[in-house]
């Protein structure tokens, strides 16, 4: 949640009596969340939102994440190749499950066709990371355009549907069952973003709607496709449901640019924790945009060996010179588990001493409970990344 935001036509007041121009009324829903005490939207339906013709168990989705039995012991450094990934599908079949825990699931798709159904996931909210392409996600909040760079959150439980623009687009997308939210340290008492956080209320695009109004005629298909615990469940209602005239609240998908984000540095080397941007139940996830490095004179640029003993680590390579790392390039994907040393390759931290300037753009995750590698994504690991920190014996 960013700020409030309206769109449309709505009453003076909520919970009112508010009538369309040909005297019928207009139905207000409440969508809420952490019960009623939580952030909410006032959506303003022409019809009830309970007009249904069938429902039913459905084939459509994706399968849910199956740890693998061979690639969670022994505890590795793993690299996964999201370049592997077979395109094709629409955006709410295509997402191939690559790690989980209990609090996110890290999913990869390549669609190449638009949603032809709505989707709502009540198993958790969406943070999506487009690496290539453009699509517009349609919503009854309105159109949201997005493109590569973008960062997308769709809502827990919000009805939308995708729609691609060109012949494929390339994303990452992270399933959170406890929420996103605005770190805590980047707002003031009143919520507005304070002056030293990495980004401000205007670099948030927000949607462009709503997508229905009292002079159009109500487009869309009629189904819905839900996920609950894990399992698809298919409603064939009366009519479209983006029969939203208007809308008010602080619940509402937005999308933000990572090279918007405003990156800080210091004399030496300061911790990730300084490239946080969203912040979830068990994980943080953060970005590293091209920026200057540390300035101490004898500084060295190169993130320092550590031993993170509480967090897992996951970073998708986007673009540039990744210092710390050989033989990773855009759409490599690093999993560092707890239990490893996380350390550059062999030669990088001495190699970056007097480097004034990094170029590289990643997204990367920590999360508190561990992640398990998942059957789905053996096809896609390069197997001998462990091994890569090996020096020569003398």
């Amino acid at each position: 949640m960013i700020d409030r935001h309206c769109a449309g036509v709505f009453p003076d007041k909520p919970h009112t009596v508010f009538r369309a121009p040909d005297g019928s009324l207009v139905y207000e829903e409440m969508f809420t969340r952490g019960g009623f005490a939580g952030a909410f939207s006032y959506f303003y339906h022409r019809y009830p939102t309970t007009d249904h013709l069938d429902v039913f168990s459905s084939s459509r989705g994706w399968p849910m994440p199956t740890p693998s039995e061979d690639r969670n012991h022994p505890i590795l450094r793993r690299l996964f190749n999201s370049n592997a990934v077979t395109p094709g599908g629409a955006f709410l079949d295509a997402r191939l499950p690559v790690l989980t825990n209990a609090d996110v699931n890290v999913l990869l798709v390549r669609p190449t066709k638009s949603d032809e159904v709505y989707f709502s996931n009540g198993d958790g909210d969406e943070l999506w990371f487009i690496h290539e392409g453009s699509a517009k996600l349609e919503s009854v909040c309105g159109w949201l355009s997005v493109d590569a760079g973008d960062y997308v959150w769709v809502p827990k439980g919000l009805v939308h549907r995708w729609h691609l623009d060109g012949a494929e687009l390339r994303a990452m997308v992270m399933e959170f069952s406890g929420g996103v939210h605005i770190p805590a340290q980047f707002r003031n008492g009143v919520g507005q973003l304070v002056m030293d956080a990495p980004y401000t209320h205007r670099d948030f695009k927000r949607p462009d709607g709503p997508v229905h109004s009292f002079n159009t005629e109500l487009q869309g298909p009629h189904t819905i496709v839900a996920k609950v615990r894990g399992r698809f469940t298919e409603s064939l209602m009366v009519r479209s449901p983006m029969d939203v005239v208007g809308w008010d609240g602080f619940v509402y998908p937005w999308a933000f640019s990572i090279e918007r984000y405003q990156a800080k540095t210091g004399l030496v080397h300061l911790p990730p924790t300084i490239h946080a941007t969203f912040a979830a139940k068990g994980a943080l996830v953060c970005s590293f945009v091209p920026r200057v490095l540390d300035f101490h004179p004898n500084a060295i640029p190169c993130p320092y060996p550590h031993t993170s003993v509480d967090c897992d680590e996951v970073i998708l390579y986007l673009r540039g010179n990744f210092t710390s790392r050989r033989g990773v390039g855009p759409g490599a994907i690093s999993f560092h588990p707890a239990g490893t040393p996380h350390a550059p390759h062999p030669g990088a931290y001495e190699a970056s001493i007097g480097h004034t300037r990094s170029d590289e753009l990643a997204v990367m995750m920590d999360t508190d409970k561990p992640l398990l590698v998942t059957e789905q994504a053996a096809a896609l690991e390069d197997r001998g990344y462990h091994d890569s920190w090996k020096r020569p014996v003398a």
